[in-house]
């Protein structure tokens, strides 16, 4: 249970750091949520590895690293950590959110950025926290907060910048039952998440060959 817990704690404060960052359009919106990813990975990464991604868990998952049957409970504790603090921003400032594709940007575009950011994002996880070659590091939440900082600004502007299940589904529910907000790119920031996650755990067996 203590791995559900940590799970959830840590999805709440990383989509909390979204929402607040984003909603305030903070010019250093992807460096706090990064850095938020970053102190969640190093506070609960001992205790359920620091997920809070459905995408990471599925690549965990793929890769033999982790209890097939804690699969599900961790996603659905990222997902109802994300709900809350959806929720927490809405009390907050008053305002929903949601992650969307830049008007300019194709569906292609913004496909492939979810894709191949989430794909770096799991591979660095999977060999940073899960590689017996760097077991016992201390740079792991470093490498995978700051895999973040890079995806949001590099990618942020084009695909909304979710790299995450949760921080598609939380903010999206939220957004669309309480500020009148549109699903239409829900399936975007689940289809590109969970490809990228899958890809990285094809890859990272390719590394460990």
């Amino acid at each position: 249970m203590t791995k559900y817990l940590t799970e959830f704690i840590g999805t709440l404060f990383l989509v909390l750091t979204v929402g607040l960052t984003v909603v305030e359009q903070s010019p250093m919106a992807p460096l706090a949520i990064g850095a938020s990813l970053m102190i969640m990975v190093y506070m609960g990464g001992h205790i359920s590895g620091g997920h809070y991604n459905p995408a990471v868990t599925l690549a965990a998952a793929m890769r033999g690293k982790m209890a097939g049957t804690d699969v599900v409970p961790y996603m659905v504790a990222q997902v109802l950590g994300a709900i809350v603090a959806s929720l927490l921003v809405y009390v907050i400032l008053g305002r929903t959110f949601s992650p969307a594709p830049a008007p300019t940007a194709t569906v292609i575009a913004a496909l492939l950025v979810e894709v191949l950011y989430t794909f770096a994002l799991c591979l660095v996880v999977l060999n940073t926290a899960c590689h017996a070659a760097t077991k016992g590091n201390s740079f792991y939440g470093l490498a995978i907060g700051f895999t973040i900082v890079v995806a949001a600004f590099a990618g942020g502007n084009v695909s909304g910048g979710a790299f995450n299940p949760a921080v598609g589904i939380g903010p999206t529910l939220v957004h669309g039952l309480m500020g009148g907000g549109s699903f239409s790119s829900l399936w975007l920031y689940l289809i590109g998440p969970f490809a990228g996650g899958a890809l990285a755990a094809v890859v990272f067996k390719m590394q460990e060959s």
